[in-house]
């Protein structure tokens, strides 16, 4: 597993923590609410990614 992965992880989850606690703070729940979603979103599908590549290599492993 990439190194580069995982910080790009942790750069998204810090991105979309402090830009909840600002709009929250400013009142807009519902949009803080929807970016936290998003980030959920963009990392879940790169999660996905990564195991559809761990699949296929596993996949290849065994000749299936």
């Amino acid at each position: 597993m990439d190194v580069d992965l995982i910080f790009r992880i942790a750069a998204i989850g810090i991105l979309v923590s402090v830009l909840n606690q600002v709009l929250t703070r400013s009142g807009r729940e519902e949009q803080a609410t929807m970016t936290t979603l998003a980030g959920l979103v963009v990392v879940l599908m790169m999660v996905v990614e990564k195991i559809s590549q761990l699949f296929d290599l596993v996949k290849t492993l065994f000749g299936l």
